[in-house]
């Protein structure tokens, strides 16, 4: 039987970790998928800024090119099913979080999330992906405040080691929500405003 396990992080880089310590502990690429908030714009051109000269779809800092070079692979294989989790790599508006990079399985969850309400929104996207309804409001206001989910399906039997693993730099979401509440913050608003660049520095400096 498969499960899916899900974690908030402050960060994409975060996330990013969390996805590279899944992988060492036996998570195929293909069952992990990923979503962050992109309302600072930092996925440019691969991720690496207006002038990056080389395609960079997972988003390792290195040329897909040279990776599909080394592996015996063409640059369309690189950009297509070989990248697993990455799959999909894309851009999306998200009614309440701003712009995302979504990529992975997820993709076409959050592509209903896109559409309105039909689904429920984010928060019952998130719902899908594994996340408790009880949480899924801190995750989507997580998301809209430049934080990243991280997903991933897993035998049931290994669950509570993948947990552990993805734990080790998640959010703790009950204090989060404390933290949330303080300020005023009741539920996950669809219609409020995406943070700006400035709101996110100020906001991601609270958690170090």
């Amino acid at each position: 039987m498969t499960v899916t396990i899900s974690r908030l992080y402050n960060s994409y880089p975060d996330a990013q970790a969390a996805i590279g310590r899944l992988e060492a502990a036996g998570v195929k690429h293909g069952d992990i998928s990923v979503l962050a908030s992109n309302s600072d714009g930092w996925y440019k051109d691969g991720g690496r800024g207006k002038d990056t000269a080389f395609p960079d779809r997972d988003l390792d800092g290195k040329d897909d090119r040279a990776e599909g070079a080394r592996t015996g692979a063409g640059v369309g294989a690189v950009t297509g099913g070989a990248l697993g989790a990455l799959t999909g790599l894309g851009l999306m508006a998200i009614p309440g979080v701003g712009p995302i990079v979504a990529a992975g399985w997820l993709v076409a969850t959050l592509t209903g999330a896109a559409a309105g309400a039909a689904t429920g929104g984010v928060v019952g996207a998130l719902s899908q992906m594994g996340v408790s309804s009880e949480e899924a409001d801190v995750y989507a206001e997580g998301l809209r405040r430049g934080g990243a989910v991280v997903s991933a399906r897993v035998a049931d039997a290994d669950a509570s080691r993948l947990q552990a693993v993805l734990d080790s730099s998640a959010v703790r979401i009950g204090d989060r929500a404390a933290l949330y509440r303080k300020s005023g913050w009741t539920k996950f608003d669809p219609n409020a405003q995406p943070y700006t660049s400035d709101q996110f520095v100020k906001e991601r400096s609270l958690y170090r």
